[in-house]
């Protein structure tokens, strides 16, 4: 498929900002997203490695990492709708044409996803006593169908943008051997070292959420030294160990890219990448002893989302680089019909609702991790003001819709 082509499958409507706007936010919202699947695989696999065991600081953290799951995927869900939208903005073509080829996959993402969700909260429905090494873990097949069906749902989504970068097969695979095939029940590539690598993520990702859990309980005294020990022992096992196969895995995919783009292997943007998440492997034994006893424990994962913000700019620049450096395609040409209504509603809504809620709840969080064992935490005026506000702005929000929509309709 030639270029003229891509580019009359654009949307006349254009966009309604510039198209670098939308690939940052894309990587910034991209980036939060992999972060929250990443902890979310991580901690269903500590799950299933320890629940079933009856050793009493194992079942303390497969209690722990159920509840952490259960709110990874909602986490992980609504930040994942995000990136989504900027690229059906952007690279419109490319992405609806992906969806269509596998049209049947599609739609069973949403089903197979529904499914696994359901099936973690049937686990942790069946296991309110599961830190209680005295009692058996139910239900276990469960746990291994949500992990699993993660798996699927993650693995359709790489096809889906795999498949985006490869216009010059769309033919073949909607009509193979010249016979229309509209079923849409294929999905037809995939690259086993760059989802591996998104996947193997999830244990150095995990492992820095494990630095931040335990100086969030050492801080607040809500565990006794053994137990800060011995996740900080596992923590510092899932940052190396998993550091070292997500690079080794990231090097081949990187040795599979097409041989006139292969210099981007060695590009500023992913040595940027290897060095950033080469430092948050590093991190922990650099600072010691200080990842328990300071606020410095939450440094790896603080780290470790920087070097996510890297690795979701390097997937951009590369989808960038093949679009344009190998089918002539250009995003930045995307004509722009400036909608300011929209971009202020949106950036607003972005900082005053988003970061006022999100400052509330991590105000409230961090708080309560401060209060010490046995005492009950009471918030402050100043963040009780906090979380007014964000109830204020987002009945606003909800006013100004409403209004503004009926104002168009009435016209």
């Amino acid at each position: 498929m030639n270029s003229e082509m891509l580019y009359a499958l654009r949307d006349v409507a254009g966009v309604p900002s510039h198209p670098i706007v939308f690939l940052l936010l894309g990587v910034l919202t991209f980036a939060l997203h992999i972060a929250a699947v990443q902890v979310m695989l991580g901690a269903t696999a500590l799950v299933l490695a320890n629940a079933f065991s009856r050793n009493p600081m194992r079942r303390r953290l497969a209690a722990a990492m159920t509840t952490t799951a259960k709110i990874a995927v909602s986490v992980a869900v609504v930040l994942g709708v995000a990136p989504l939208l900027f690229v059906q903005v952007t690279y419109d073509p490319f992405w609806y044409t992906s969806n269509v080829l596998s049209a049947w996959w599609v739609i069973g993402f949403i089903l197979l996803l529904i499914a696994a969700y359901m099936a973690l909260y049937f686990f942790y429905s069946r296991n309110h006593h599961l830190e209680d090494p005295r009692q058996d873990a139910r239900s276990g097949w469960s746990l291994v169908a949500a992990l699993a069906l993660f798996l699927v749902v993650g693995f359709i989504m790489h096809v889906l943008t795999q498949q985006m970068l490869s216009p010059e097969k769309w033919m073949a695979w909607y009509a193979p051997n010249g016979v229309i095939d509209p079923s849409g029940r294929t999905l037809h590539d995939y690259n086993l070292w760059r989802f591996g690598f998104f996947i193997a993520l999830a244990a150095p990702v995990s492992g820095a959420w494990l630095f931040a859990y335990r100086r969030y309980l050492g801080a607040g005294q809500l565990a006794d030294a053994a137990y800060l020990q011995w996740v900080g022992r596992l923590a510092g096992r899932m940052l190396h160990v998993g550091g070292v196969i997500a690079l080794a895995l990231f090097a081949g995919w990187m040795s599979t890219l097409p041989a006139n783009i292969a210099s981007f292997a060695t590009s500023p943007v992913v040595l940027l990448s290897v060095a950033l998440l080469l430092l948050t492997v590093l991190l922990p034994a650099l600072l010691g002893p200080r990842t328990l006893n300071s606020s410095l424990g939450y440094a790896p994962f603080a780290l470790g989302a920087v070097a996510l913000i890297a690795v979701a700019a390097l997937r951009e620049v590369l989808r960038w680089t093949v679009l344009k450096g190998v089918h002539g395609y250009d995003v930045f040409t995307y004509p722009v019909h400036m909608d300011w209504y929209s971009n202020v509603l949106f950036f607003a809504t972005f900082a005053l609702i988003g970061g006022s809620t999100l400052a509330y709840f991590l105000a409230v969080a961090w708080k309560v991790g401060q209060t010490p064992k046995g005492q009950i935490y009471t918030p402050s005026p100043f963040i009780d003001r906090i979380g007014t506000a964000s109830l204020w702005l987002i009945g606003v929000w909800i006013v100004q819709f409403f209004v503004v929509g009926f104002v168009v309709w009435a016209r």
